[in-house]
């Protein structure tokens, strides 16, 4: 049994998610969690909300609440809706957390007394009609290296380039629209990741099999232009962590707060400790997972995020644990992921744009969200998400290939031998074909699984319920029941046994239908069928079963033009 630690990107507290957050982040690393647990390991899958920086204060002010409070409650939102799409965390924790402000706290210590840390006196954008400094996200304009318009003070969402806010082309404030700034001198903390460089890219060196995508952003970010940069993780800002060494004062520091990218990734950790803390365990339970000193050691750590969070978490943070000096676990595999759009533009949660995760949870159930979004992941490159697509995806896969398997035979059983598996026949050529093919399938699809390759996956998975289906047309059981009923019992008996293995199989990606099929074959054995020969037997002759009501319905055309006008891209 492997121990298998796993961290979803952690979503921005600033309202309800759309569905491109949901695949680039937390949905693939569901699947393999899942995935993992189905095979007998030990997972620790942990996600949390994001809770400070600009984004919260601004969208607290927004809605003319409390920081704490609008952060308190919209935890809850997002805590609500993962589990409507079934996401599978151990917990689901929040950044502002006591646990992440000590745990923050630490490493700001460590790193201080390692010579990592140096205080600077910068310049900053001050804006006069805000009556306050204005970092990261309080500031957009002119990206200085693509030209996109609506970049942000830390990074542009268009090139991907890390920002300082006073890089910005004509910046204004998006607290008020001002275009009346001015630079100031503020004093802040800066982590020295140029002096950790050469370690840094030799540990990112040593990860011969992270994605493409993910080794040329960090190397991106380590060579182009001057290289890596010293970054800050101060900020000037009411909400946050407060800035200490440790538990120590930080003289010259007081009133300002850690850089959300700072604290942001520490959270995992923190969050893994807020899960010990609610179930009642000693420190010991959590440090197994993170300190190589304390049980770690046999831990392989897996995150998931989308492309734009690379930066962070092969740098800054890997830098903060490094430069901390102490045994903390270090990623071993950094699943990336490009970018899901939205109909011929951009998802984006601050303009409003694409579907979001409420809302298409009240339009269909999750299976089929998870399905299209899952068989369609951005990992090669960006993909699109269109309402003729999600029709065609989900009415052939899911209604045609699968659901339409577990209708007939379940109901074709029932009408001509009743309720129970059938006893009588014997297992022939057609079927010792299909139990051998099915073998095969299975180990290319766990190989996929394991490998991380989510629409690999989800293709090996669908052609499993494909052989099914030519299995069933070509012994057509329907028609054989006329002139050998022995024989179509045989082949109904091994139909059903496929039904509870499909449910096994089936359960990473759809877990709800899984579900269902697992309840209406009368079993809870959700053993991975390794081996397949048996596993066609585990119903045994004469054991119940029930007809479950319709897996997946159709979406019909007007549907899909209805939603399609319904949700054009603009929320408000």
């Amino acid at each position: 049994m492997a121990r298998i630690l796993i961290t979803s990107a952690i979503p921005y507290i600033n309202g309800i998610k759309h569905l491109g957050n949901l695949v680039g982040s937390q949905l693939p690393a569901d699947l393999f969690a899942r995935y993992n647990r189905a095979r007998g390991h030990e997972v620790m899958f942990i996600c949390a909300t994001d809770e400070h920086g600009t984004p919260a204060e601004l969208a607290a002010a927004k809605a003319g609440k409390p920081v704490a409070a609008y952060c308190a409650e919209m935890h809850d939102v997002q805590a609500e809706i993962a589990r409507g799409f079934r996401l599978s965390f151990d917990h689901f924790g929040r950044s502002s957390s006591e646990r992440n402000h000590l745990l923050t706290q630490h490493f700001a210590g460590k790193l201080a007394e390692a010579g990592l840390i140096r205080e600077v006196e910068e310049s900053q954008i001050y804006s006069i009609d805000d009556h306050r400094f204005l970092p990261d996200r309080y500031i957009e304009g002119t990206c200085p290296n693509c030209g996109y318009e609506s970049a942000r003070g830390d990074q542009c969402d268009n090139c991907t380039k890390q920002l300082d806010p006073t890089d910005l082309i004509n910046p204004h404030s998006t607290i008020s629209g001002s275009t009346n700034l001015e630079v100031r001198k503020t004093k802040h903390l800066y982590l020295r990741q140029r002096s950790l460089r050469d370690k840094l890219e030799a540990w990112i060196d040593s990860k011969k099999d992270w994605p493409i995508l993910t080794t040329s952003i960090a190397k991106k970010w380590l060579n182009d232009g001057d290289g890596l940069q010293d970054r800050g993780i101060t900020r000037d800002l009411h909400w946050g962590i407060p800035v200490k060494k440790g538990d120590q004062i930080w003289p010259g520091m007081e009133g300002k707060v850690f850089y959300v990218w700072f604290d942001a990734p520490i959270e995992y950790i923190a969050c893994t400790a807020e899960w010990a803390d609610a179930q009642g365990l000693p420190d010991a339970a959590w440090q197994r997972w993170w300190r190589t000193d304390m049980g770690a050691q046999d831990v392989t750590y897996y995150q998931f995020m989308g492309k734009d969070n690379v930066p962070f978490h092969t740098l800054s943070f890997p830098a903060t644990i490094l430069g901390s000096g102490e045994p903390w676990k270090l990623v071993d595999y950094l699943k990336s992921f490009n970018y899901l759009n939205y109909d011929g533009g951009q998802f984006s949660t601050s303009r409003g744009r694409g579907v979001f995760m409420d809302q298409a949870l009240s339009i269909l159930p999750s299976d089929y969200w998870r399905w299209w979004l899952l068989s369609h992941a951005p990992e090669s490159a960006d993909s699109e998400f269109t309402w003729e697509n999600f029709q065609v995806s989900v009415n052939k896969d899911l209604a045609d290939v699968l659901g339409n398997l577990v209708s007939r035979v379940t109901k074709f059983c029932v009408a001509k031998f009743g309720t129970e598996v059938p006893s009588a026949g014997e297992f022939g050529e057609q079927e010792a074909r299909l139990i051998e093919e099915l073998g095969t399938r299975i180990k290319d699809y766990a190989a996929c699984m394991e490998s991380m390759e989510v629409r690999k996956a989800s293709a090996e998975l669908r052609a499993i319920w494909v052989i099914g289906n030519e299995y069933l047309q070509a012994a057509a059981p329907w028609t054989v029941v006329k002139t050998d009923p022995e024989r179509a019992q045989a082949m109904i008996r091994l139909s059903l046994n496929l039904i509870r293995v499909y449910a096994i199989l089936s359960a990473p990606f759809i877990p709800d239908a899984a579900a269902t099929m697992m309840a209406a074959m009368g079993s809870q054995d959700w053993t991975w069928p390794d081996d397949v020969a048996a596993a066609m037997t585990a119903l045994p002759a004469g054991h119940a079963f029930s007809v479950p009501e319709n897996l997946f319905r159709k979406i019909t055309d007007e549907e899909r033009a209805d939603w399609q006008q319904r949700f054009a891209g603009i929320r408000t």
